[in-house]
């Protein structure tokens, strides 16, 4: 559903910045909702409670101890690049 017509700016995409954990303001700045007649704004902010309140931010903490890794020096040396390679005809 749009819900900022000046903009153009549906549900969905205010729904997708919220569940990223930005806050109204925030939305407002990315995707210029109820910035022009600010008829939308009631309809936006009670989307992003909606989400907010539905679907919060997971935490960003990690038990794991961080752990270091290997960069490849091209990408020819890399797993990856060497699973990806077709199999030769036996």
């Amino acid at each position: 559903m749009i819900v900022c017509v000046c903009r153009r700016v549906s549900d969905r995409e205010i729904v997708r910045h919220a569940r990223a954990g930005m806050s109204f303001d925030e939305i407002q700045f990315e995707l210029g909702v109820a910035t022009q007649c600010g008829r939308c704004e009631t309809c936006a902010r009670d989307v992003v409670a909606q989400c907010s309140a539905s679907h919060p931010v997971a935490a960003l903490h990690s038990d794991i101890e961080p752990r270091a890794i290997q960069l490849a020096t091209a990408i020819t040396e890399s797993k990856a690049w060497n699973s990806s390679q077709p199999l030769s005809a036996a």
